[in-house]
């Protein structure tokens, strides 16, 4: 698969992701959570140009929910990771698209159309920002970065909030851009130390995931277990060096 020809299908997004009338169109599906004309726009444009390109690949994406993946192979597609962001035109907000296959995560991309900036990574062959090779911060103690943090779970906010206070204290600054794949892609070129989310389903993180280990990170569950791209979980993502570190304030 020529990671190349996908990212050149994703970018394409980039009309439907500006596009302020559609962008207004929006519908609730659940507390503080949303879709937009956009959304369903990208998820459907790629799905069918994915499909064109590789048929024998099933598809998992944010607008048809979980569900069973039973093929080798399957397509994980966050259409807008930052609905809330785009509807409000506050430009963080990217389309996460990677590839699982055989239960690994073998290909991902996170492209911001707003700043023109797509991050991908192949196993075993790097990450990349715009061609050009990235690695998470060298950082070794959480005193000396800045940490990106999601608020998913509002039902679990007095519980999130005092994780976060913890964490607060014990590194430079605290971040919240509200795009999980974004706040991934940050970690792995090293603009942040690490970040974390109480719960995140596969298409918040799966590309994400790859850049993070590609750059040389680390990325978990808060119990430092490995994450399984099929279900979602919590998410801690670091430069690997105060991966443990973190993981003790969670």
């Amino acid at each position: 698969m020529d990671i190349q020809k996908i990212i050149s299908l994703v970018t394409k997004t980039q009309e439907f992701i500006k596009n302020r009338e559609m962008a207004a169109h929006v519908k609730e599906k659940g507390l503080a959570d949303y879709v937009t004309q956009v959304d369903i726009a990208v998820q459907d444009f790629l799905k069918k140009e994915l499909f064109a390109l590789a048929p024998d690949i099933q598809f998992l994406g944010e607008e048809t929910g979980l569900q069973e993946m039973k093929a080798e192979s399957f397509w994980i597609l966050d259409p807008v990771d930052g609905t809330t962001n785009l509807m409000h035109d506050y430009q963080h907000s990217v389309v996460s698209l990677a590839l699982c296959r055989q239960g690994e995560i073998v290909m991902g991309i996170v492209y911001d159309p707003f700043h023109e900036e797509v991050f991908s990574a192949v196993k075993g062959k790097g990450s990349f920002l715009n061609g050009q090779p990235i690695h998470v911060s060298n950082a070794e103690k959480l005193s000396d970065t800045m940490i990106g943090l999601g608020t998913a779970k509002r039902e679990l906010a007095d519980e999130n909030f005092a994780r976060f206070r913890r964490v607060f204290g014990q590194c430079q600054d605290v971040r919240r851009i509200g795009s999980a794949a974004l706040e991934l892609a940050y970690t792995a070129c090293g603009r942040q130390g690490g970040y974390f989310e109480i719960y995140l389903n596969p298409w918040d993180y799966a590309a994400g995931m790859l850049l993070i280990q590609e750059a040389g990170g680390k990325i978990t569950d808060f119990t430092g277990k490995p994450l399984d791209p099929k279900k979602g979980s919590s998410v801690a993502g670091t430069n690997g060096y105060i991966h443990t570190e973190l993981l003790n304030l969670l």
